[in-house]
Order: C-alpha cells, then structure tokens, then sequence
C-alpha cells in the first residue's frame, strides 16, 4: 500500500497541475498568496518607518522627556528660569531607561533683512547637547561648536528660513530679541550661519534657530546655573509613559516633567491610527489568501474524487489522504511566500536606497516613504501566514471523510 500511496501523491503533486483543470486556480491561489506578503510587508514596513521617523523628529527637539518650572505656561519661550544644579544631572542615575540628559533654553526673536523679517524661537543649547539627529538632518555646512571657554555666534538654522529670508551659509543673521517689562527696548544680536537643517517637519522648520544657550541666559538676565528645561532621552520609546511617569516622582515638587506624547497628543494620535490600518490590511490579506487556497483545495479535491475512491478502497485512512492535500497546499503557500517575500522586500530595499516614492511633508511630516526593516516582523508575517492559511484549509479538507469510495470510483 505505501507504493500505491507514494504514486498517488506524485500524481496529485502541485507541479503535475500545470495541464490539469486546476492550474488555473492554483495560480490565482499563489498570486494571492504573493499579492497577500507583498502588501503585509509593505504596510508594516512603511508604517512603523514612518512612526519611527516623526517620534524622531519630535525627540530632537524637545527630547522624549521634558523637565520645566512647575507653571502654566505652555508656550516654547522659557521665561522662568531653574537651576541646573539638580540631583539627578548631568547623570540621570535614579530612572531606568534613561539614556541622555541634557540642558536647553528658549527664547522668541525676529529675524530682519534688508526685504523681510520672520517670527523664530531661538533654541540655546550646551556642549552636552545630543547632536545625533541633527546630523541627519544637516543639509550644508557644519553643526555649531560650543565649547566652555568662549561665547559662541554660530547657528544653524532650517532650509525653509534661509529660503524664506534669501539667507545662505556663512551669512551674518541680525536677530532682534524682545524684553518684558515697560519700556524695555528690543535687543539685537549677530549670529553666524554655520549650517543649515531640514528636518521634513515644517512645524518644527519654520521656528527654530539653534544657538549657544549662553546667549539666552545673558539676555535673560540669568545666572550661569540658571536654563529653562531639561530635555531627557529615553531607552526605549515604548516605555516612555512609564519612564515619564518616574521622572515626575523623581524629581522635585517645583519642576514639572511632560512626554512629548503629552505635548504633542495630537501628532501621536494620528500616527496611532497606522497601527489599525496595517492590523486590517494584514487581517483582509490573510483572509482573501485563505480564501483562495480552500478554493483550490476544494477543486483539487472535486478534480481528484476517484484519486481519493482508489486510496481509500486500498485502505487508507481519511486523515491519511487529508494529510496528501495538505501538504500539497503547504507548498503552495510557500511558493507564494517565497515569491512575495522576494517581490515585497526587492521594493522596501528599493525605497529604502533610491527614495522611488515622495510624500508631502506639509502632511507626513517626511519628504519620502520611510522603510522600517526587521527581521523579528518579517518572520512573524511569514508564519503567521502560513499557519493561519493552513488552519483554514484543515476544516474544508474535511469533506474528504464524507467521500464513499464505491462512489468516488465511479465518478466522472
């Protein structure tokens, strides 16, 4: 019986389909398969590239974690100084999680030339500023030096204020800061552009200017100690609620400490919604795949009813040839993971190096398609789909049982 049942299921093997009514059928089923990985693997890819990319950009400048003067006042202007003499800086040591710490200040100013002027906040920073992002986003020239020794004019400013005030790299910016107080003139200060950034986030863009934080404190009237936040960075972003949570206990009753998913609730909001879109792509890609392969197997099934009379007349058990057809249908399903997998991931590395597709980032926030790409996803799509796909062909290989031999032989 073992070489009858050998026989059988070179016959009904997947490769001898191809001239049988069933081929067509087949290739739908594969391509479905193909289609299902490729738009799984895209979706996935682009969505967590593309919420990897705005927490980014949010991050570089405001840092994950935000520490304040315990007021109301909401604005990016720090106008209430604290000290940076705090248990926990310049090392962060009494939280988890936390990777980098760092000091900035900010005040708003107007940028005047000959033909134009335009509202900034001028950002100050240290020397133990994170620069990390910012080298990414460097379009010409240099980041700013600051050191401890000397007053530093260097600034670099975003490509969309250079474009919009006709400036370009080494010009002199003349900044005019305004006073509080009756009676307080403006002050004015000359700045050197160094370099100049473009983040993709307009909304960040058009505001900042970073400078050396030194300047605001003279302008302020602060001492050397005093700055206007603490920016901290986290390990992991997932954890961020958590860590946040933890550096609001940790530190003093007088300070207060937001996450930039408070500050910003309304961009992380959205870029939420990508997780429901990529689980309902991959929820209908699963289904209409599994829909197509109980097509086919139903009509492998139909195709080979007096295959199946024969086996069983010679005495195989039902689950036995139930076994036949499914393992058929497994190599169907890797088939088309194997060609949608080498499709899906040859366009992912294509956009991720030659950047094929542009997005506006008035509303993505990035000028293209990001391409998040892991190996830990990626394994998951392509057995979970085969799993998934296989569970349901096991109840429609079902009918096998019902088929009677007697009549399965003599069926046409």
């Amino acid at each position: 019986m073992n070489f009858e049942f050998f026989i059988a299921k070179r016959i009904i093997a997947a490769k001898d389909y191809k001239s049988s009514i069933s081929g067509p059928i087949i290739k739908i089923a594969i391509t479905a398969i193909a289609l299902g990985i490729i738009m799984m693997l895209v979706s996935v890819a682009t969505s967590m590239g593309l919420q990897k990319k705005i927490r980014e950009k949010v991050s570089a400048f405001n840092g994950d974690v935000i520490i304040t003067n315990y007021d109301t006042n909401q604005s990016n202007d720090s106008q209430i100084p604290i000290s940076k003499e705090q248990d926990f800086y310049p090392d962060f040591n009494q939280v988890e999680g936390i990777k980098h710490i760092q000091i900035t200040a900010a005040k708003g100013a107007v940028i005047r030339t000959q033909d134009d002027f335009e509202g900034i906040v001028v950002k100050g920073v240290g020397t133990d500023y994170n620069w990390q992002y910012f080298k990414d986003f460097l379009r010409q020239g240099r980041l700013p030096k600051y050191t401890e020794d000397n007053l530093n004019e260097e600034v670099l400013i975003s490509e969309y204020l250079a474009k919009r005030l006709g400036l370009k790299l080494n010009d002199k910016v003349v900044t005019f800061f305004l006073q509080e107080g009756k009676n307080q003139k403006a002050r004015s200060r000359g700045f050197d552009i160094v370099g100049i950034y473009n983040s993709g986030f307009q909304q960040f863009d058009e505001q900042y200017l970073i400078a050396d934080i030194r300047h605001i404190q003279f302008l302020n009237k602060w001492e050397d100690d005093q700055i206007g936040a603490f920016e901290v960075f986290v390990d992991d972003f997932d954890s961020i609620d958590a860590v946040g949570a933890q550096v609001y206990q940790t530190i003093g009753s007088d300070l207060d400490a937001v996450t930039i998913r408070q500050k910003y609730g309304s961009i992380f909001e959205w870029i939420d919604l990508f997780d429901f879109n990529t689980y309902l792509i991959i929820g209908i890609m699963i289904l209409v795949a599994g829909i197509n392969m109980i097509t086919a197997l139903l009509v492998l099934i139909l195709e080979r009813t007096q295959m199946i009379g024969i086996l069983k007349a010679m005495g195989s058990s039902d689950w036995s040839v139930r076994k036949v057809f499914l393992y058929n249908a497994m190599y169907l399903i890797l088939v088309g993971l194997f060609w949608g997998n080498v499709i899906g991931l040859g366009l992912l590395l294509a956009q991720k190096y030659f950047k094929l597709f542009p997005l506006n980032p008035d509303t993505y926030y990035v000028t293209e398609a990001p391409v998040f790409l892991d190996i830990g996803y990626i394994l998951a799509l392509n057995i979970g789909t085969f799993v998934l796909c296989l569970v349901m062909l096991i109840v429609p290989s079902y009918i096998i049982s019902k088929i009677s031999p007697v009549k399965a032989i003599r069926f046409e």
